[in-house]
């Protein structure tokens, strides 16, 4: 498959691989250069966030890309943001017809049913910089896995090279506006994704979930919750449960 002219990717497609992520961990680490996007069509040791794994089945998109844009590690989470509008822009395209929704950070959603989610992973140099960071895309384009506890859906059948072309576009489109205009667009982009003002939503950092009125993004892209009468940000956690509009 070719990419657009001028493309700054370069993308490999492999049969199976046992982890695209592990790979193209493994390849930045020894320096490969930034843009090198792998697509497995299938993958046996897949992963997601907090090590749990993520299931992987032909049809269905798994695919690492790996960039070196610089920044402080404090940028990490506001590339993880860039990356779910990416997504969402690209699920729009190919499916304009359903009605598509972010949870915070990056997962992809409908109705209450998990789409896609991404893992991004950061190295840091020795002046506390990203080395680079490595974002893992798993999107249930023809098949929604049975996960126990979730409520999964399929966005397609699109085939997986059709969607990355249009993946890999979207975020280059989001980085060159970042090198432009910094966060503030990426931030207001995801706002206008993601669940309405109002929708009481909890969170859980470990053992202790917390819900509140959902507030959109704080400047640094940290979740904004009114909770009992006081507006708190949240840097770090899972997103749990459906959400509701308040009545407040």
């Amino acid at each position: 498959m070719n990419l657009a002219a001028g493309s700054p990717f370069r993308l490999r497609i492999h049969e199976s691989l046992p982890s695209t992520q592990s790979l193209v961990t493994d390849l930045a680490e020894r320096g490969e250069p930034a843009g090198l996007a792998v697509l497995a069509r299938r993958q046996t040791h897949g992963r997601g966030r907090a090590g749990r794994a993520w299931q992987s089945q032909a049809g269905n998109l798994q695919l690492s890309v790996l960039l070196r844009p610089g920044g402080a590690a404090r940028d990490i989470a506001g590339q993880a943001l860039l990356a779910a509008v990416a997504l969402h822009d690209a699920a729009t395209h190919h499916a304009p017809d359903r009605a598509l929704q972010l949870k915070w950070p990056n997962d992809l959603m409908e109705d209450g049913a998990k789409i896609a989610g991404i893992l991004a992973e950061a190295a840091l140099d020795e002046h506390g910089g990203i080395a680079h960071l490595v974002l893992g895309f798993g999107v249930n384009l023809a098949h929604a896995p049975e996960v126990e506890g979730r409520a999964v859906a399929a966005l397609g059948p699109i085939p997986p090279e059709d969607f990355t072309a249009t993946l890999l576009e979207r975020l280059e489109y989001w980085q060159d506006l970042r090198l432009l205009d910094g966060f503030a667009p990426i931030r207001s982009a995801w706002i206008e994704r993601g669940p309405p003002r109002g929708t009481v939503l909890t969170i859980r950092q470990g053992d202790n979930p917390v819900s509140g009125r959902y507030e959109g993004l704080a400047e640094d892209g940290g979740l904004l919750l009114t909770v009992g009468g006081s507006l708190q940000v949240f840097h770090a956690g899972e997103v749990i449960g459906d959400g509701h509009a308040s009545r407040d």
